[in-house]
């Protein structure tokens, strides 16, 4: 498979992820989900991501982030429990898509076995991963700093790519926003 298409995103629909190592640039799709960017924005500009690491990091396949409830690096981050919480909004209905597939650099809403119950999570793919096309919400597809992507700390496959000692995200804002 070739990589994901890049997409020229205008700045209100453009979120950039401030890591240690510089800036990733994700171009957000509400052609495809319109609920679920709505939501990322909104917790976006909350500052609700900033601080929030990467919890679930498995080499070859993604880095799952957003955890807003226990993922803060910050304030209230709790180890056995980063990965479960979402935010004060609601869950969201799922939006997926039937003619965008996971590759790489594709960022998906992350959810439990309900297909409806995405809510904050998301994640970033290092490769492709056809078995969760139509099954998760594409909500976004980085357009520059996927190098910086593949740098962030991988955790452990026999625990499920839970990582000790997590990286995070240091700050996240949406173009349009002043810095």
């Amino acid at each position: 498979m070739t990589p994901a298409p890049s997409f020229a995103a205008d700045a209100e629909n453009t979120m950039i992820i401030t890591l240690k190592d510089g800036d990733v640039t994700i171009a957000l799709r509400p052609d495809l989900a319109p609920k679920h960017v709505a939501q990322i924005k909104k917790l976006v500009r909350q500052g609700a991501y900033d601080n929030v690491v990467f919890h679930r990091v498995i080499d070859g396949f993604m880095a799952q982030t957003g955890d807003v409830k226990f993922g803060n690096a910050k304030k209230g981050f709790n180890a056995d429990a980063v990965g479960t919480g979402g935010s004060d909004l609601p869950d969201l209905p799922a939006e997926f898509s039937k003619s965008e597939h996971y590759l790489r650099g594709v960022v998906g809403m992350a959810r439990s076995q309900d297909p409806n119950s995405a809510n904050s999570q998301f994640f970033i793919m290092f490769a492709p991963a056809p078995n969760l096309d139509g099954q998760y919400t594409i909500v976004g597809n980085v357009v520059s700093g996927m190098d910086l992507v593949d740098k962030i700390k991988k955790g452990d496959e026999a625990q499920n790519g839970t990582v000790t000692d997590p990286d995070r995200m240091i700050k996240v804002r949406i173009a349009a926003d002043k810095k």
